[in-house]
């Protein structure tokens, strides 16, 4: 006998060749086969291969924090004795989250906002959060790319512009200067200042839209939209040259940057350990949000890409191989900018010993009388100077000499920290400008940022087309024109950043829509997943999938450490903010200095909204669901495999030929219209495997 039936259809379910699910009798003595014929489903898209979905992992989570923030916090967390709590929380809640987000996507194949909802639909309120911290990171992180387009394009111009001040000419004295804004800065910092944003003075005044910004943040979203706007199948080409391009370019960087001078100083500055940093609580902290935005937690994107994985892909290799290759970045990134910053540090050092050796012989009308045929260089300035020069030169020329002699310390110019724009646009570019062949130098490198920033950007909005592509309502559209609307709103809405407060408005992005959201997300995944769908449940699908059973390990900080370091991050975060005010860096033109500025009333009201943007749908969603405020078609997903018996006693009777048309019904959706299947005088076993 043959029907078809109203059957709850698990996720994935993975039928024969010809679409046919058979029912065995229990008994050999009873009654034939029932088979039910089940046409196969629309078959979810797939990786064109292993390389591209690893690639895109890569792309996704060795973006531009590797290059510029991770330096940042060696530099000012203890040197290598930073690396010991990044490892620390790398192994605590990097690696088991990677897993368990990648075994959630694979398991279940569908989008974050898919997945919690078949999870269960009172935690839904996950995969909204998720979609909109992504939406939001990706409005101003395509306004960085639109900032290193801009820098490429200027390094094909020779002289290079940042490497020298412009001149103004004074009509009324007949005279021409550098321009003041430049000589109390530095070139770099006048550049990216006044010639890259034209910054404002405070976020408050916006000095309108910059229209070369806006040509630049143009060409990123349509680059963006060309590359994804066929999902995998496209972005999964481009990520071969995301993902590799950059290693190319390091390992140029590399070999360059070892054999400078100054590289030795600034490496033995990034691996001299200061242990006395990792007592501040600080510092550990640090650590575990670098390892988490640098993996890429909590954003959706893993899920996303996990579920274009074959269901046997051994998810647990992939987590182990991205933690170990992200580590391996961080730490390669930073030996190739230490060595670059310690070059740049002798530089600069130089150029002051020379500076105060002019002033020197141009205070002291008798140089030679001091010197004792001693001549003053820069190889011996720092054993000279202070124990012969100083001590005879200041009992006459103490105040004036103290006027014009500045303090040189190679290890002053390598504790400069600096962070994020300020390493990339201004401490670094200051050192490729000392460089033999400066243009192509820079040319490398900022072709190097963009290849990291796309790769990272094309994530994060798969991360978002994924998931609005799975809703019913938009599941007909084609997915170039979805693209291609997300891509065109998030331009528009992205103008405020091309704005002279442009920058301003990123640091706060970046500060309050990409922080606590995320973390807060990741803190209820890993208790959804191992309270509310079940730690045994979990591991049993990893087991089927890759053919072993999670270890000790990754139970215990899936069910225990995980969450328990998380919560300790998202309190002392919270204590952070509460005890620090938040302020952004504001540009004096007068003085050519960033200058900390408190936000205003409605500026912290923005940022209150973008803090609560990232984890209000979580709480929201659940109690308006409980209150039955919304209606929903899911269920708790259950067990992977499913035996349900039938017997004619207990269940309704399917009559003769009647055929009803089969529907996928939502994972653990009760069928009570019409009652499980059975055949008369016959106790079958249903057998569903996924």
């Amino acid at each position: 006998m043959e029907a078809k039936r109203h059957l709850p259809r698990p996720v994935n379910l993975e039928e024969a060749d010809d679409g046919v699910v058979e029912f065995s009798p229990l008994n050999q003595e009873e009654e034939g086969t029932v088979t039910i014929e089940v046409p196969v489903a629309e078959e979810r898209a797939a990786w064109g291969s292993k390389m591209q979905f690893m690639l895109s992992c890569i792309s996704l989570s060795v973006g531009l924090g590797n290059v510029w923030r991770f330096p940042y916090l060696v530099q000012q967390d203890g040197g290598g004795a930073f690396l010991i709590p990044y490892l620390i929380m790398m192994v605590l809640e990097g690696a088991p989250l990677f897993l368990l987000e990648l075994g959630i996507g694979q398991r279940l194949r569908q989008g974050s906002l898919g997945v919690w909802n078949l999870i269960s639909p009172w935690w839904g309120g996950l995969g909204v959060a998720s979609t909109i911290v992504s939406y939001l990171v990706g409005l101003y992180y395509n306004v960085i790319i639109a900032w290193c387009f801009y820098y490429l394009f200027n390094s094909f111009k020779s002289p290079l512009p940042f490497a020298t001040c412009p001149n103004e000419t004074i009509e009324s004295l007949n005279l021409t200067l550098p321009v003041e804004e430049c000589e109390l800065s530095s070139e770099t910092a006048y550049f990216w200042y006044r010639q890259t944003i034209d910054a404002s003075p405070t976020i408050s005044e916006t000095g309108g839209v910059k229209w070369w910004m806006a040509l630049c943040l143009t060409l990123s979203w349509v680059l963006v939209w060309l590359c994804i706007m066929k999902g995998i199948q496209s972005s999964g080409k481009v990520v071969y040259f995301t993902a590799i391009f950059p290693y190319c370019i390091l390992v140029i960087f590399f070999g360059r940057a070892i054999t400078l001078k100054g590289a030795g100083e600034g490496l033995k500055h990034m691996f001299t350990p200061d242990m006395s940093k990792l007592l501040n609580p600080t510092v550990w902290m640090d650590a575990a949000c670098q390892v988490f935005y640098s993996l890429g937690l909590a954003f959706g994107s893993l899920i996303a890409f996990a579920s274009y994985n074959p269901m046997k892909n051994n998810c647990k290799r992939d987590a182990i191989f991205m933690c170990l290759i992200t580590v391996f970045t961080a730490t390669f990134a930073t030996v190739d900018i230490f060595a670059v910053l310690g070059f740049k540090a002798v530089a600069n050092y130089e150029k002051c010993v020379h500076h105060n050796i002019e002033k020197l012989q141009a205070i002291s009308h008798n140089w030679t009388k001091y010197s004792e045929n001693i001549s003053i260089t820069v190889d011996n300035y720092d054993k000279v100077w202070p124990k012969i020069f100083l001590p005879r030169l200041k009992e006459y020329y103490i105040n004036e000499t103290h006027k014009h002699i500045k303090n040189c310390s190679v290890a002053d110019e390598l504790n400069q920290a600096a962070e994020g724009t300020g390493l990339a646009f201004i401490v670094f570019t200051q050192a490729i400008v000392e460089l033999p062949g400066s243009n192509f130098w820079s040319v490398c490198f900022f072709m190097m940022l963009l290849a990291l920033g796309l790769g990272s950007q094309f994530g994060t909005m798969e991360g978002v087309i994924t998931n609005i592509f799975d809703m019913k309502v938009f599941s007909r559209v084609r997915k170039e024109i979805l693209t291609g609307s997300v891509c065109l709103s998030s331009l528009l809405i992205g103008m405020i950043f091309c704005t002279g407060a442009g920058e301003y408005w990123v640091g706060m992005f970046d500060t309050f829509a990409g922080s606590m959201g995320l973390i807060i997300i990741a803190f209820f995944e890993t208790i959804v997943i191992c309270y509310v769908y079940g730690h045994k449940k979990f591991t049993d699908d990893i087991e089927r999938m890759i053919g072993e059973r999670p270890g000790i390990y990754w139970q215990a900080t899936w069910r225990f450490i995980s969450p328990l370091t998380i919560f300790s991050i998202v309190v002392a975060s919270v204590y952070y903010r509460i005890s620090h005010p938040p302020d952004y860096p504001a540009w004096k033109m007068e003085e050519g200095v960033a200058v900390k500025e408190a936000y205003p009333g409605w500026a912290m009201f923005v940022c209150l909204v973008l803090l609560m943007a990232g984890f209000l749908p979580i709480p929201i969603i659940y109690f308006m669901r409980r209150c039955q405020c919304i209606r929903f078609d899911t269920d708790i997903h259950q067990a992977s495999i499913k035996r349900v018996e039938t017997t004619i006693s207990t269940q309704g009777m399917i009559k003769g030929e009647e055929l009803e048309e089969y529907h996928d019904s939502p994972a653990g959706e009760d069928d009570d219209d019409d009652g499980g299947l059975t055949v008369q005088g016959g106790k079958f076993r249903m057998e569903v495997i996924d």
